[in-house]
């Protein structure tokens, strides 16, 4: 017999306590934040000052800024990355409202066969079809223009099934009311399901900014001009200033490339996580 009523447990050395918990967050906390500090530092330092490991900033941050921004044209590069991604951003926006709309609330011929083919876009990386997209690309005569960074990658799939699932949550009722009310799906669009739709918005606009922000692959392949290039293959190219690689640089220009994406993130931090809250309820 222990004395305790029924369902009640035994206290122990955990139970009750709140420090463990706080520990292992601290703890998660410094590993996830090490790399990003010690990065900080680096961007400081020059290239003596980074193989003797010191741990203290250096003196260098002025001449490595000098080096990425002015020398390697980085702020170039954070341009045109920035307008890729808004237009990337906005475009896969409209375009997935547009789908879900269709989808949800027009009836044509065949559309679970569009949307099952949609679903199936869904599972086909952009490698497999960067083939077909150069060439497409190229016969436009799309080659070293922003139309070739953003075109392509104007629809979302993703988008467009995120969207088709919200729409279908919504009450039936508000689009019949509509119509009463002799509402065009263009209005019945901007006036009613755009303004229950901010969370999803925000959630799909942060996700889409990322995505044009980190491409690599496409743009190594359709620009040759540098000054038409984007962010990562300008990060690319920093691995060779001067005469071999200097680390000082090329932190502080992966810092710098960090920021627009993390700005992004905490003008929306709140729609998108209601975003995915909405999601994991439905």
């Amino acid at each position: 017999m222990t004395g305790l009523a029924v369902g009640v447990r035994k206290k122990n050395w955990f139970r009750g306590r709140s420090w463990p918990v706080h520990g292992a967050l601290i703890l998660t906390t410094f590993l996830i934040g090490f790399p990003l500090a010690y990065a900080a530092l680096i961007a400081t330092q020059s290239n003596p000052d980074v193989f003797a490991f010191k741990l203290t900033p250096g003196d260098s941050l002025a001449q490595n800024f000098q080096d990425v921004w002015f020398g390697r044209n980085l702020g170039r590069y954070m341009w045109n990355s920035t307008v890729q991604s808004v237009l990337i951003t906005v475009a896969k926006t409209i375009l997935s409202l547009a789908a879900g709309l269709a989808f949800v609330y027009f009836r044509f011929k065949a559309k679970w066969i569009v949307f099952f083919f949609v679903l199936i876009t869904l599972m086909m990386p952009t490698e497999v079809m960067i083939l077909a997209l150069f060439r497409l690309v190229s016969a436009f005569d799309w080659k070293d223009t922003m139309a070739a960074l953003v075109v392509p990658f104007a629809a979302s799939a993703t988008g467009a099934f995120l969207f088709r699932q919200h729409f279908a949550n919504l009450p039936n009722d508000l689009a019949e009311a509509s119509q009463v009310d002799g509402a065009s799906p263009l209005q019945f669009l901007t006036k009613v399901l755009i303004p229950l739709s901010w969370n999803t918005i925000g959630a799909l606009a942060v996700i889409q900014f990322v995505y044009g922000w980190n491409m690599y692959l496409w743009p190594v392949l359709i620009i040759s001009k540098q000054e038409a290039q984007v962010i990562q293959v300008g990060l690319q190219n920093l691995q060779g200033i001067d005469v071999g690689l200097t680390y000082g640089p090329l932190m502080l220009a992966a810092l710098l490339a960090s920021i627009p994406p993390t700005i992004v993130f905490i003008l929306l931090q709140k729609p998108f996580m209601s975003g995915f809250s909405i999601t994991a309820d439905k």
